[in-house]
C-alpha cells in the first residue's frame, strides 16, 4: 500500500499556556522545577489566575511533532481528542493550519479541552502543570484505520500510557500499523510516566517498537539507573533505532550496526525549552520517512530543536523547510 502520510501521530491534544516565571514563583506554588505535574480543573483555574501574562499556543507532544514535520514539508496526520469548546477550536484550527490532517470527532459532553500551564524560568527551563480534560477521553474508536494504515511511520506518545481507554487506543494503533507493515515509533514522554508504567512500556518496546525516542532522564528511568551511558547501552538491540537526546550535549543515535554522536546546534539564546524534544523527533522522523541516513536524521532533529528553543512556544516559528535547505539537507 502506498503511503499517504509520512507520519501519523497519536497523542494528548493540549493547548499550552506559556508564561515567564522566577524560581520564587515556583516555590510559592509548590512546583518542582522542570517537572510535569497532573492537576485537576480547579487547580488549573487557580494557577492560571496567578501566572504572569503569556501566550496560548496549541501543543501536546505528538501534536508539536506533527506540526514540525509539516513545517519540514512532510505529510502528517494527527489523532487526539479535544472538546467542542473555544480551546478545542483553537487546537483544531492550528494543527490544520500547519498542514496536518486532523479529523478526530470533538467531545460534545464532558470535560473541556486539555491545557498545559507552563512556567518558564530565565534559564529556559519549563515547569508544566497539565489538566488533561478531554484528551483522556480518547478511545480506540477514535483511531481511524485508514489514517494509520496510510502512514509510513506511526508515532505514539508515551503519555497515553496513563489513561486506560487511551492505552487501548494506543494498542489498536500499534496493531494496525504492524499488520500494515508500517514502522512504529514511540517517545517515552516523561520520566514519571516511565516510572509508573516501566514493565508495560518495556514489554511494548520489546514487541512492537521500531524507533524509540527518549531523553537521558527517561532512558535512565526505564532501566533504573543513574548512569546514562549504561542506559543507552541497555537499549541497543531492543529496538531497530534509538535516539537519546542529551540537551546541550546533543544526541546519540543507535542502530544494530552503528552509533552516531550528533552535536547540538548552537543557539544564540535559549528562551524556552518547551517542545525541544518534540521538534527533535519531528526532524528525525521526517528524515527517516524520506530515506535519509541516520546521522542526517539526527542533524535534522538538532536543527529543529535549536529553532524552537530560541522563542516562546512549542512549534516552529520559522520555516524548517527553509532552514533545512540552507543546511543542504
Amino acid at each position: 500500500m502506498n503511503a499517504l502520510y509520512d507520519v501519523a501521530a497519536i497523542g494528548n491534544a493540549i493547548v499550552d499556556v506559556i508564561a515567564p516565571a522566577d524560581d520564587a514563583f515556583l516555590d510559592t506554588e509548590g512546583l518542582s522545577k522542570g517537572a510535569m505535574t497532573l492537576i485537576d480543573g480547579a487547580h488549573a483555574t487557580a494557577l492560571y489566575a496567578r501566572m504572569a501574562a503569556g501566550i496560548e499556543a496549541s501543543g501536546g507532544s505528538a501534536g508539536n511533532t506533527v506540526a514540525g514535520i509539516a513545517s519540514l514539508g512532510g505529510r502528517s496526520a494527527y489523532i487526539g481528542k479535544v472538546a467542542d469548546d473555544s480551546l478545542g477550536g483553537i487546537f483544531a484550527h492550528d494543527i490544520r493550519a500547519s498542514g496536518a490532517h486532523f479529523a478526530t470527532t470533538p467531545l460534545s459532553d464532558g470535560p473541556g479541552t486539555a491545557r498545559c500551564l507552563i512556567n518558564v524560568t530565565p534559564d529556559g527551563q519549563r515547569t508544566m502543570c497539565t489538566y488533561l480534560g478531554a484528551c483522556v477521553e480518547l478511545t480506540a474508536a477514535d483511531v481511524d484505520p485508514a489514517v494509520i494504515e496510510a502512514a509510513k511511520i506511526v508515532y505514539l506518545e508515551g503519555y497515553l500510557f496513563d489513561p486506560h481507554e487511551a492505552r487501548r487506543a494506543f494498542a489498536k494503533a500499534a496493531g494496525l500499523a504492524r499488520a500494515a507493515g508500517r514502522q512504529i515509533a514511540l517517545t517515552l514522554s516523561d520520566a514519571f510516566v516511565v516510572e509508573r508504567h516501566r514493565d508495560a512500556l518495556l514489554a511494548f518496546i520489546d514487541t512492537q517498537v521500531d524507533v524509540l525516542f527518549a531523553n537521558e532522564t527517561e532512558i535512565c528511568a526505564l532501566f533504573e539507573t543513574s548512569d546514562a551511558s549504561a542506559a543507552i547501552r541497555a537499549i541497543r538491540g531492543r529496538v531497530e533505532i534509538a535516539a537519546v537526546t542529551r540537551s546541550e550535549a546533543g544526541s546519540v543515535v543507535l542502530s544494530a550496526g552503528a552509533e552516531h554522536r550528533i552535536p547540538a546546534d548552537a543557539v544564540e539564546k535559549v528562551v524556552d525549552t518547551t517542545g525541544a524534544g518534540d521538534q527533535y523527533a519531528a526532524g528525525f522522523l521526517f528524515g527517516l520517512a524520506s530515506g535519509r541516513p541516520l546521522d542526517i536524521c539526527g542533524r535534522l532533529g538538532s536543527m529543529a530543536a535549536a529553532e524552537v528553543i530560541g522563542h516562546y512556544g512549542p512549534r516552529p516559528g520559522t520555516s524548517l523547510t527553509d532552514l533545512a535547505r540552507a543546511r543542504g539537507f
